[in-house]
């Protein structure tokens, strides 16, 4: 039997105040039709005014988390350049904590290195910009560390390549046991690799469905590897939401779920149109399923 498929929203905090935001987000949680929400993790904008507005991930979804009360929530995805993985595990578990039991964990290597808007928040924040291949090996040590805070009951060190700790522990844990989802977002082979190793949920942004099905495939191919099966990782794609041409965002979601994605994000453009989460249960989720 397929997993049934679910759906959610995704608000940028960007050019973008954040009672628009909350007002959106609560506005979803009173609608079944819409399961979870997401924000995602940059430090300045990547669309629109470089100079203009953008909230912490963290620190406003923990807001958000305070103010609603059944909607999954999460960012897509967090940066692991940004945050030493034990200062990310406490983070996480706080909000964890906050949305009694509500989040998804989702993480990634951070920004593609050529994407310039996205680079220039590094420098300006005092933070280290590594090559591809160093962010992703940091990566997987990340969700090695970050699963032992959330799980073991005694302190621990570790030596790694990229990240060092003594004595670490995790007090309190996070409300869901073993420990939140972790959804792994990107699109690379050595991300896929991570992915098949510690993701419970893998990401992946639409818009070309062939380039989207070849790395689900890739997936297959690399859980096959290490002896795990496939279908543990549920499949999910973020798609862009036209407000003007609803019919070709029902067509790219008919596309994902023909190809075996069962989360859909919903990526909603601001200004946000006053009952739009109304809107996306009406004109997308129910006109899709």
């Amino acid at each position: 039997m397929p997993q049934a498929p679910s759906f959610g929203i995704m608000t940028a905090p960007m050019q973008v105040g954040y009672d628009d935001i909350l007002r959106v987000w609560r506005d979803a949680d009173a609608i079944p039709e819409i399961g979870h929400a997401w924000l995602f993790d940059h430090l300045m904008p990547i669309g629109g005014d470089p100079d203009g507005p953008a909230f912490e991930g963290w620190t406003l979804l923990s807001a958000l988390a305070a103010r609603t009360r059944r909607l999954r929530l999460g960012l897509l995805v967090t940066s692991n350049r940004f945050r030493p993985p034990a200062m990310l595990a406490k983070i996480a578990t706080t909000v964890d904590i906050v949305s009694g039991g509500r989040l998804d964990f989702g993480i990634g290597a951070g920004s593609r290195p050529g994407h310039p808007l996205a680079r220039r928040e590094y420098e300006a924040h005092g933070l280290p910009f590594h090559d591809f291949g160093h962010s992703v090996e940091s990566l997987a040590e990340a969700c090695t560390i970050i699963r032992r805070l959330w799980t073991e009951t005694e302190p621990f060190d570790v030596d790694g390549a990229h990240h060092r700790l003594t004595g670490a522990f995790g007090n309190p844990k996070p409300v869901q046991r073993p420990h939140p989802p972790i959804l792994i977002g990107g699109r690379s082979s050595a991300t896929l690799r991570v992915a098949a190793e510690h993701a419970d949920l893998w990401n992946i942004p639409g818009g070309d469905i062939e380039d989207v099905t070849a790395r689900s495939a890739l997936l297959d191919r690399y859980c096959a590897d290490i002896g795990r099966d496939p279908a543990s990782i549920t499949r999910s794609v973020h798609l862009p939401v036209s407000y003007d041409e609803p019919g070709a965002t029902r067509d790219a979601i008919g596309e994902v779920l023909d190809a075996g994605f069962r989360h859909i994000v919903l990526g909603l453009p601001s200004p946000y149109p006053d009952g739009v989460a109304r809107w996306v249960a009406d004109e997308l989720v129910k006109a899709s399923t």
